[in-house]
């Protein structure tokens, strides 16, 4: 039985389609970086399938967002991917995994455009994609031809690549996470006491080749038991990661935060004499004791004790040294208490 010649050509161009698929997945497959596996999957979905504008729109509140967030140096990533919140990406998408197919009312989704982006498009579809069996966003592509992704076409194909792409974001995300916590800690995100030790040991050496300020700020929560007692271990937690942020918010771009071991945390801070050093931990207190945390119905402060060492000091032959020197003299602050 011979086949009209319809289905044959219909059946070919699946053929194509379903080949350009495997081509896409197996050029994204192998990719364990954020960066690199966004750039290369809206290139080939671009080129691939002649779309003039594919994007990622990612919630603000997904776990992969502040990865992505991370990418600074990427040109296409700035002008193809757009951040919102769960509550904006629900209100378009209505929760469905099954894309979206739209060419009227197109204003309704500029929320899902990248600031920098400049679109020009007709008709537009939306596939969200997961992770873990959770919407973290969507893959969109759109287009001048109006009839391009009209409502009421088969979004099998859509369907199947943005499932192609959980399914190696997935892959990525995992060696993302475990690179992550090579070197950083888990519960502040900040640095950890090796990565520290290490930056500690560079920053030395180039303070003391160029005879240039460093200096080593040694810190720890008062009474940190007490709060765990009185508040619960969630809430010292909680504590913690407020103390983490808040000396990451009033840090230098070119200053190292890192949690050093339970509540204490170490602040390189390069170009930076001691008496400087002593402003930046005084707006740090200042902005803690402005900004109390609540707990149980209660509102409690978290306050610091600190000690300082600079590199032009006698005797401060290395970078343990310096680390030391600063930790003896936070003993000393919290002896005198």
């Amino acid at each position: 039985m011979t086949l009209p010649k319809s289905i044959l050509e219909r059946l070919k161009q699946n053929e194509i389609v379903a080949r350009k698929f495997h081509e896409i997945e197996i050029s994204i497959l192998t990719i364990l970086n954020f960066q690199d596996f966004v750039e290369k999957l809206l290139v080939e979905i671009s080129s691939k399938f002649s779309i003039p504008y594919t994007w990622l729109s990612i919630i603000d509140e997904s776990s992969i967002s502040k990865y992505l967030l991370n990418i600074k140096k990427s040109e296409l990533l700035s002008t193809a991917t757009a951040f919102l919140t769960k509550d904006e990406f629900i209100s378009i998408t209505h929760n469905r995994l099954k894309p979206l197919l739209a060419n009227q009312n197109l204003e309704q989704f500029n929320v899902l455009i990248p600031e920098a982006a400049e679109y020009d498009f007709s008709s537009i579809a939306i596939a969200p994609i997961t992770l873990d069996g959770e919407i973290v966003g969507s893959i969109n592509q759109a287009d001048r031809n109006i009839k391009r992704f009209e409502p009421g076409i088969d979004t099998t194909l859509l369907e199947q690549l943005a499932l192609k792409a959980s399914l190696c974001l997935s892959n990525v995300t995992a060696h993302e996470q475990l690179k992550f916590l090579a070197f950083h800690d888990p519960l502040t995100g900040l640095l950890n006491r090796g990565v520290m030790e290490r930056v500690l040991e560079r920053e030395f050496l180039r303070s003391k080749r160029y005879h240039i300020d460093l200096t080593v700020l040694f810190l720890d929560l008062d009474d940190f038991k007490s709060i765990n007692d009185t508040f619960g271990h969630d809430n010292g937690d909680i504590a913690l990661c407020h103390t983490a942020n808040t000396l990451n918010m009033l840090k230098r771009d070119s200053d190292i935060v890192a949690r050093f071991a339970g509540d204490e945390f170490v602040v390189i801070l390069p170009s930076t004499t001691k008496e400087q050093a002593e402003s930046y931990i005084k707006r740090v207190k200042t902005k803690l004791t402005e900004e109390p945390l609540s707990a149980n119905n209660k509102t409690f402060n978290v306050k610091l004790s600190y000690g300082l060492s600079s590199v032009f000091e006698k005797g401060m032959d290395s970078s343990a040294i310096l680390l030391k020197a600063a930790d003896k003299r936070l003993y000393k602050a919290k002896k005198n208490k």
